[in-house]
């Protein structure tokens, strides 16, 4: 009898108490009626629908490219570096005045300064395709480079000092350059919407029924695809992402083994302004407005995808980010997009409560 009792009790053991069955119940309700509103408006109006979700997708595919800088940088120091949405504000605001101006701009300096690098004519609405084309090239080009030194020196000056200190103090430091990065846009720039000529390929791709694809869409997949799937291999195939992959898993091991762990650090913040300005890049064209603040909501929509991917996930990021995409485009397109903030953090508790570590699952470093 004492037998049978002692091989019950771990049964009785695994089951899960009353409030988790109900959290789970009242969660699977919640995902269907989700379910139920989607397919309902795709029945209801498939065009419709498959515009939406190409919105989604496009937005989703900036948010992804934000995303991933925040996710890399966690990846490696455990460190929410909030600066970065405003690091990818500054990369609007140069892709603004190389639009504009025809040339690379340095903040607080004017144009005609020896700084700033003639990129040839402004562009506009009715350049050749050539000129276009050049000039998009030369806005990732610039605004990656100059979201890149910056990163960089923000981590030389602000974080590599208290890299030993306890995280909330980076942590504060590094809400300190988000404001210092606000700031030094309000200056350059004014408080005012920064517009852009729409320079990018008009008219659509393919249209189906009223649903359509148009070219300037198209340009955001093509360019952000590629920069996935380079950072992709550059992570998991070169030594550099060898490098960064070992440092995460255990700093002082990596050094001892020949690892310059600084060097590592510091070529992550790289990557990670490199992906926030070809961001910045991509918003300004495809938007073809910017402003100051932009930085704030935009980059907070950024690391909740990474949350809602997995933080220090790169394949998480991604996902989130579309993802978010999608729920924004259908809240916007189907209900109300005064709703949009609401719905996207309600689905992101959502989604914690029952999966903490996010979609595809948190990566930290091992032994922590």
């Amino acid at each position: 009898m004492a037998t049978a009792e002692t091989a019950s009790r771990p049964a009785l053991e695994r089951r899960l108490p009353i409030s988790q069955i109900v959290l789970w119940a009242v969660g699977l309700v919640l995902a269907a009626l989700i379910g139920y509103w989607l397919i309902k408006n795709a029945i209801d109006s498939p065009d419709r629908f498959l515009e939406v979700t190409l919105i989604g997708v496009t937005n989703g595919s900036i948010y992804a490219l934000v995303a991933l800088g925040y996710t890399l940088v966690y990846g490696i120091i455990e460190l929410i570096n909030f600066a970065h949405g405003d690091n990818f504000m500054l990369g609007t605001f140069q892709t603004n005045g190389i639009v504009n101006n025809g040339s690379f701009q340095i903040p607080f300096f004017p144009t005609s300064f020896v700084l700033a690098i003639p990129l040839g004519a402004a562009a506009t609405a009715h350049s050749s395709g050539a000129q276009k084309a050049y000039t998009i090239f030369m806005c990732l080009v610039f605004s990656m480079l100059f979201c890149m030194v910056i990163n960089v020196s923000i981590e030389r000056i602000g974080y590599k000092p208290l890299r030993n200190q306890p995280r909330l103090v980076p942590l504060i430091t590094a809400i300190g350059f988000s404001f210092i990065l606000q700031d030094i846009g309000l200056v350059w720039k004014g408080a005012g919407p920064q517009p852009l000529p729409n320079i990018l390929p008009t008219g659509d791709i393919f249209s189906w029924r009223a649903a359509s694809y148009s070219w300037d869409d198209f340009i955001v997949i093509a360019v952000t695809i590629p920069l996935l799937i380079a950072l992709t291999y550059l992570v998991r195939r070169t030594r550099s992402g060898k490098a960064m992959r070992a440092t995460a898993q255990d700093m002082d091991a990596s050094s001892m083994m020949g690892i310059n762990v600084d060097r590592t650090i510091s070529f992550t913040f790289a990557l990670g302004g490199a992906l926030a300005g070809a961001a910045g890049a991509i918003y300004a064209l495809y938007i073809g407005t910017t402003k100051f603040d932009l930085g704030f909501r935009l980059g907070l929509f950024a690391f909740t995808a990474a949350v809602l991917g997995g933080i220090g996930n790169l394949s998480g990021a991604v996902l989130g980010g579309v993802v978010l995409g999608l729920i924004q485009a259908y809240t916007e397109g189907f209900w109300d997009a005064r709703w949009t903030t609401t719905v996207v953090f309600s689905v992101l508790i959502a989604i914690l409560v029952f999966r903490p570590s996010g979609l595809l699952g948190e990566e930290v470093p091992e032994g922590q």
